[in-house]
């Protein structure tokens, strides 16, 4: 293996360290885990994803796209995580991704005759909601953290919107690979001028210790509540419909064809990597786009960059040493990044809504009534305390009762009853791939 190799697979690794370690650190924050617990968590997903992009890139009978994808745990699933975390305990988020995985396995055959139930007026109604959903979690970051005794001083509100207005300035400024790191280097920054200010305790980087080994059920045997399996088979789908634009996104760059059963591997790639994900207490997973942009800019089309790049994080996964460095980023520099980040998820539900035909009256009825009915769910979690359980299965969360609607009221309005052919399913397939950023 040459220089150049390795150079190029360090680039893919930058370009989506910072989401990699910042959901673990958030997902980890909200639901109250402790430093040594959080710092296992980023280690753990570090590992997770390389052994999620190998099972992507190897291609055989069974899984793997064959195509130069990394793969990282899905921003979509951070808000309904924690929302699970905090009504179930972290057990149930792990029962809930384990059976999403296995279910995404099992069917993932049948997930392409499935795409036509998930147009861009659903998927984009449940980004939306999920993305404005995790705002509040950002703002209380900015503010130096739920509890936190300094919450809203002066000086955790100006490190927050300091490093949020750097990372606006890197965007402005900046094009290509800088720009994809635009948030690590923001989240470097912050924590910097965070230490001068006195904000940064390196003690959990004394006690982590150099080398460990990845434990199946770390935080305990998990648990399956309905609700929060429902709420992640929903994400997994979502996750898979963006996954698709992805596929035919690379199968261009690449100049490969792509048919019915290499989207069945890649999908079961992907459906395996949330199963281990919830084994030993990671993500659920899905391709990253940014690593698309990377390499079209670099005009690399090898898998053996992409593998290499896998094998990296798998090795960082080992090392927890260099995990807890991550742990130490202060609450406000974490929130001023969560900001953009969490932005970008609402403005990419927009961009997929982007795609919808607003000169359909139904089209925005389903739309107003899902993102009102998750908002109205999310801020008024009580509404329907007195329904009966099994229907509160369907309306406890807001992220569920949205999505639910969305996909109840476009089945309504917008699904035919007819078949469609094999040659429009592959269409429907293929304008997914305008959905990537």
């Amino acid at each position: 293996m040459n220089g150049k190799t390795l150079s190029l697979s360090f680039q893919h690794v930058l370009a989506m360290y910072g989401g990699a370690v910042i959901v673990p650190l958030i997902v980890g924050g909200a639901i109250g885990l402790t430093s040594l617990q959080l710092t296992y968590l980023v280690a753990i997903d570090l590992m997770m994803c390389g052994v999620a992009t190998l099972l992507q890139v190897m291609r055989n009978k069974f899984f793997g796209i064959g195509l130069p994808v990394v793969l990282g745990c899905t921003f979509t699933a951070v808000g309904p995580m924690i929302s699970i975390g905090q009504s179930y305990g972290v057990s149930a988020i792990y029962g809930s991704i384990i059976t999403a995985g296995i279910l995404v396995t099992i069917f993932a055959k049948f997930f392409g005759k499935l795409v036509r139930f998930f147009p861009p007026v659903v998927t984009g109604s449940v980004v939306t909601i999920i993305g404005i959903t995790l705002i509040p979690v950002a703002m209380k970051d900015m503010a130096g953290g739920e509890g936190a005794s300094d919450f809203g001083s002066l000086s955790n509100i100006g490190l927050a919107f300091g490093v949020l207005l750097f990372i606006i300035l890197l965007f402005r400024f900046f094009k290509g690979f800088v720009r994809s790191v635009a948030i690590l280097i923001g989240l470097v920054g912050g924590t910097i001028v965070g230490a001068f200010m006195g904000k940064v305790d390196i003690t959990p980087v004394k006690e982590a210790s150099w080398l460990h080994l990845p434990e199946v059920f770390h935080f305990g045997f998990p648990t399956f509540n309905v609700m929060a399996i429902l709420t992640m088979v929903l994400v997994a789908i979502v996750s898979l419909v963006e996954s698709t634009g992805v596929y035919f996104a690379l199968s261009d760059i690449c100049e490969e064809e792509i048919n019915e059963d290499d989207l069945a591997r890649g999908y079961r790639a992907e459906g395996l990597a949330i199963l281990f994900g919830g084994l030993f207490n990671a993500f659920p997973y899905t391709t990253y786009s940014q690593n698309v942009g990377l390499l079209q800019l670099s005009g690399v089309k090898s898998r053996k960059v992409i593998a290499t790049a896998g094998g990296m994080l798998i090795v960082l996964g080992f090392l927890p040493k260099l995990a807890a460095i991550t742990t130490i980023i202060p609450h406000p520099v974490l929130g001023g990044a969560m900001v953009a980040m969490f932005g970008m998820v609402v403005a990419y539900g927009i961009k997929m809504l982007s795609e919808v035909n607003f000169a359909s009256q139904e089209n925005l009825l389903i739309i107003a009534c899902s993102v009102g009915m998750g908002l109205g769910v999310t801020v008024v979690p009580d509404l329907f305390a007195k329904f009966p359980t099994a229907l509160q299965i369907l309306t406890g969360n807001g992220i569920v009762a949205g999505s639910i609607t969305a996909i109840v009221l476009n089945l309504i309005f917008n699904v035919s009853v007819s078949k469609k052919s094999e040659r429009e399913k592959v269409s429907v397939l293929r304008s997914a791939s305008e959905r990537i950023s």
